[in-house]
């Protein structure tokens, strides 16, 4: 599954000159939270989002250590009374945002998500915003039942793999190493019996996304197997 499954292809962009107040509107008037800035070209220049608007002088919420008689200046105050203070997206917008191509695993982009704290994820081709990732895509997904069933990737299949050979069935998973390319399942390792083996064989072949199994696991005896390291 990958960004281009489930993305929001019809984004609301905003210019970086655009008015604050005209900013403000569009996310209003389309019940978002956030909004890439673009340049001329469409290509981004960064995100506005509520939590940019949350300190600004017109809600007089903005931070006012700048008023402090006798601090020194910083260039973290100015950057706070650009914020509060300034008329344009770009200048109220976080810059430098991060973003993924349409080809992003949707596991990636969960992770990118829960590990930068934010709500959605601009995808862009060439530079130019192309759609968007957010939460309430992947929650949509849940909604009826699950993410799409589209092909999964190896690093996905191979998880599955051993995860289903420990809980279900009945595999020594430690001993085992599965490798998956372009949904080529490889099983190397060792098992106490044919019938672990071919358990480990099975399992790879029932897992959504193989294509094929090459299965490697040598069997050992019983005492060899339970001696080796884990």
């Amino acid at each position: 599954m990958r960004a281009r499954d489930i993305m929001t292809r019809k984004v609301v962009t905003v210019a970086a000159d655009a008015a604050i107040a005209d900013a403000v509107r569009l996310m209003l008037e389309n019940r978002i939270s956030g909004l890439p800035v673009v340049d001329a070209a469409g290509r981004l220049m960064g995100m506005l989002t509520e939590g940019d608007l949350m300190r600004r002088a017109e809600l007089m919420t903005e931070r006012r250590s700048w008023w402090l008689k006798g601090a020194a200046p910083s260039e973290q105050q100015a950057k706070s009374y650009v914020k509060a203070h300034g008329l344009k997206a770009g200048d109220v917008m976080t810059p430098n945002v991060t973003s993924v191509g349409e080809d992003e695993a949707v596991d990636r982009i969960a992770t990118l998500l829960e590990s930068h704290g934010i709500k959605r994820v601009p995808v862009t081709k060439d530079g130019r915003v192309i759609g968007i990732v957010s939460r309430a895509n992947l929650l949509r997904c849940l909604a009826v039942g699950g993410l799409p069933q589209g092909e999964p990737s190896d690093s996905q299949i191979r998880s599955r793999i051993l995860a289903t050979a420990a809980e279900e069935a009945g595999v020594r998973a430690q001993l085992i190493d599965v490798t998956v390319r372009n949904g080529l399942a490889s099983l190397w390792g060792t098992a106490a019996s044919e019938a672990e083996r071919d358990a480990m064989r099975v399992v790879a072949e029932n897992t959504p996304g193989v294509k094929a199994v090459e299965n490697h696991v040598r069997v050992m005896p019983h005492q060899v197997v339970e001696a080796e390291p884990e």
